[in-house]
C-alpha cells in the first residue's frame, strides 16, 4: 500500500506543496479557505505527516537519550519516569537505553542517540567515559550525568551524596548496638557503589570494636544477594556478622530471602538486622518491611531534565553540579 505524500495532498487540495507545508507550519500565513481545504485532504487521505526528516533539518530532534546502567533496578525505572513527566510537558520524548553494566552497549547506544542527533543525553556512566561525552558536547549535543557526579565539573550532574548515604546506614546499625556489619555490594568499579562502602568505612572508623566486612559481589542484583546471604548462612552462627548492609535493595532483598529460607535459624533483625539503599517500592512490600537509605529518584530524573533543556538553549550555561542528600528510612529488617 502507498504512502500517502505531501504531493498527493497538494494535488487533492489543488495548492502547491509549499502551500501544504504553510498549512502543517505556519497556518497563519494562509487564507482560512485554503487551509480548510488543505485539511480535508489530509484527513481524506490519511496523510500522517514525518516530523524526522524536519527535525533532522533542524540539527535537533525531540527525543532526549538515556543511557541506565541496569533497567531492571527500580530505582532506574523510577529516574526514568521522572525524566519521561518533564520531558513531555516540554513536547519532547525520552528513549531509554540499558547498558547492563557493559562498556560496549554503553558506547553502541551513545553512537545511535548521535546518529539520531537527540535533543540531549542523560547517561548513568559505567565506564571512564569523559573524552566520549566532550565530543558528543562538542557536536552541540549536550550530555547531563544522572546519579553520578562530573569528576572535573566538566558536565552537569544531578546525584545523590552516597557517601553521606553509606556513613547513614552504618550510623544507623551502629546505634542500635551492631557490631560485626557485612557490605555486599559490588562491583566496585561502578561510582555510586564505591562511595557507599566509603561512607560506610568512615563512618565505621569512628566506632572502636565494630568491624565492617567487605562481600564483593559480581553484579547488585538479587540474585547475587540471595548467594551472598547463603553464604553468610553457611557460616558457624558466632561466624556470622550482626548486621548487612546491602549496596542497594535488590541485593537486600536477595540477602533478606536467603536468611528467610532458613526457617527459625536466622532471625531477621535479632540475629541479623539488613538495610538496602534506594528505597524502591519492594523494600516495604518485602516480608519483612526492609530499612533503606532513600534516593529522591523521580526528582533526580526532573531536575536532569531541566538542566538539560536549558543547556540546549543556551549552550553558554556553565556546568551544575545538584546533589540531594539520602534520608534514612526505618523499618521491620533493623527493628523498626
Amino acid at each position: 500500500m502507498a504512502v500517502t505524500s505531501v504531493r498527493d495532498v497538494a494535488r487533492r487540495a489543488g495548492v502547491s506543496v509549499g502551500t501544504v507545508s504553510n498549512v502543517m507550519n505556519h497556518p497563519d500565513k494562509v487564507a482560512a479557505a485554503t487551509v480548510i481545504r488543505v485539511q480535508a485532504a489530509i484527513d481524506e487521505l490519511g496523510f500522517i505527516r514525518n516530523d524526522a526528516a524536519r527535525q533532522l533539518r533542524d540539527g535537533r530532534s525531540k527525543t532526549i537519550g538515556m543511557v541506565v546502567l541496569d533497567v531492571r533496578n527500580p530505582f532506574f525505572t523510577d529516574v526514568a519516569r521522572g525524566a519521561e513527566d518533564k520531558a513531555a510537558a516540554a513536547g519532547l520524548i525520552v528513549t531509554l537505553g540499558n547498558s547492563d553494566e557493559n562498556t560496549e552497549r554503553e558506547s553502541t547506544y551513545l553512537d545511535l542517540f548521535e546518529q539520531q542527533r537527540v535533543h540531549g543525553i542523560l547517561i548513568s556512566p559505567y565506564a571512564d567515559i569523559n573524552d566520549r561525552l566532550l565530543a558528543l558536547r562538542r557536536r552541540g549535543i549536550p550530555v547531563v550525568l544522572v546519579d553520578r557526579t562530573s569528576t572535573d565539573a566538566s558536565f552537569s550532574s544531578v546525584s545523590v551524596d552516597d557517601i553521606s548515604g553509606g556513613a547513614l546506614a552504618l550510623e544507623h546499625l551502629a546505634a542500635l548496638g551492631r557490631r560485626r556489619v557485612a557490605f555486599v555490594g559490588g562491583p566496585m568499579e561502578i561510582r555510586q557503589v564505591a562511595d557507599r562502602l566509603e561512607g560506610a568505612r568512615r563512618a565505621a572508623a569512628g566506632h572502636p570494636g565494630l568491624t565492617l566486612e567487605i562481600i564483593d559481589i559480581a553484579a547488585s542484583t538479587v540474585i547475587e544477594g540471595r548467594a551472598a546471604g547463603a553464604a553468610i548462612v553457611a557460616r558457624r552462627p558466632e561466624d556470622r556478622p550482626d548486621a548487612v548492609f546491602a549496596a542497594n535493595d535488590l541485593v537486600s532483598m536477595g540477602v533478606l530471602q536467603a536468611l528467610m529460607m532458613q526457617g527459625a535459624e536466622v532471625r531477621v533483625p535479632d540475629d541479623i538486622a539488613i538495610i538496602g539503599y534506594d528505597d524502591i517500592d519492594f523494600a516495604s512490600a518485602a516480608v519483612v518491611p526492609l530499612s533503606s537509605i532513600r534516593q529522591p529518584s523521580a526528582l533526580i530524573g526532573a531536575t536532569a531534565v531541566q538542566i538539560l533543556l536549558e543547556e540546549a538553549a543556551d549552550p553558554s550555561i556553565g556546568a551544575r553540579q545538584i546533589e540531594f542528600q539520602p534520608t534514612l528510612v526505618v523499618r521491620a529488617s533493623t527493628g523498626g
